[in-house]
């Protein structure tokens, strides 16, 4: 059972990077690769073996799909007019009879994060239920955008773009209709000033990225889960475009993890490029360097 679930990670951390750089990203799929690496288990009470990679992402996909199915006969039957009648026939499928929300209790699980776990639960985090509702959207042929709004990720129904032409829906409360004055609360509530530009589409690597951040906090939070904190900021390195603090993140999971060599090599050269324009904090972060091989005595 080990033999198979190291193949899955050595699988999916070679497509995540693949996909992460190809010209149009899918943040489904590189969240379900990046699911596949830390837990390659879709039930855990099954007893046989778990998966491989190619049967994890096809059970993701068949559940998408019968999704997308249950919406699309929603449409043909409805006919929505316009974004709104969309939105609230996405909340009545999605968020009522998939029964597709959060609680404040799935912040504390790191399921919540995982999109398998959230296929499987209907459960989970804003960004993970407005990707679940994006995923779908696109397979039964009804826009849905991911909007990153700071703090709580929402969607968008139509073509955000000003006008009429689109309404905000909450995943997170099955679905809840919201209007511009909600969305400016759910800003305001996490510290920062609204701006209508908040609204734009998310990018499918921001959306993983944020995955990422998310489950990163997780763990870092409950420090047993070190070894947890190390895989999404693995992943996270992977990505095209990342902040260069996280390979100092790395360096300090590789030590707190038990490979002082390892760590203390990548403090070194991670203070080799600080040194052209912060001598300081690259006299600490090799002094940290230092520190660490000593551990090893």
């Amino acid at each position: 059972m080990k033999a198979v679930a190291a193949t899955v990670t050595e699988q999916s951390r070679a497509r995540f990077r693949t996909e992460a750089r190809a010209e149009h990203p899918d943040p489904v799929l590189l969240c379900l690769l990046a699911a596949a690496e830390h837990s390659p288990v879709l039930d855990p009470d099954d007893p046989r073996d778990p998966p491989t990679l190619e049967a994890l992402l096809a059970a993701c996909e068949a559940a998408l799909e019968r999704h997308a199915a249950a919406v699309r006969l929603a449409v043909a039957e409805r006919a929505p007019a316009g974004p709104e009648e969309t939105a609230a026939l996405l909340a009545a499928v999605l968020g009522g009879r998939e029964r597709f929300h959060g609680r404040q209790s799935d912040y504390r699980r790191l399921e919540s994060s995982l999109l398998p776990d959230v296929l499987r639960r209907r459960r989970g985090l804003p960004i993970m239920l407005a990707l679940v509702w994006t995923a779908v959207g696109r397979r039964a042929g009804v826009p849905v955008h991911g909007i990153a709004l700071p703090g709580h990720f929402i969607v968008a129904v139509g073509s955000p773009g000003g006008g009429d032409d689109y309404v905000l829906a909450d995943p997170f409360h099955g679905g809840r209709l919201l209007d511009l004055e909600d969305a400016a609360g759910l800003v305001r509530a996490a510290g920062h000033p609204f701006s209508p530009e908040l609204l734009t589409p998310a990018q499918p690597l921001d959306t993983v990225h944020r995955v990422l951040g998310n489950i990163r906090v997780w763990a870092a939070e409950r420090p047993e889960h070190a070894r947890t904190q190390l895989w999404a900021t693995e992943l996270a390195l992977l990505l095209p475009r990342h902040p260069a603090q996280l390979r100092l993140e790395r360096a300090e999971l590789l030590v707190r993890t038990g490979d002082f060599l390892g760590g203390s090599a990548e403090m070194d050269a991670y203070a080799e490029i600080l040194d052209t324009f912060d001598p300081d904090t690259a006299a600490k972060v090799r002094q940290e360097a230092r520190a660490a091989r000593h551990r090893l005595n």
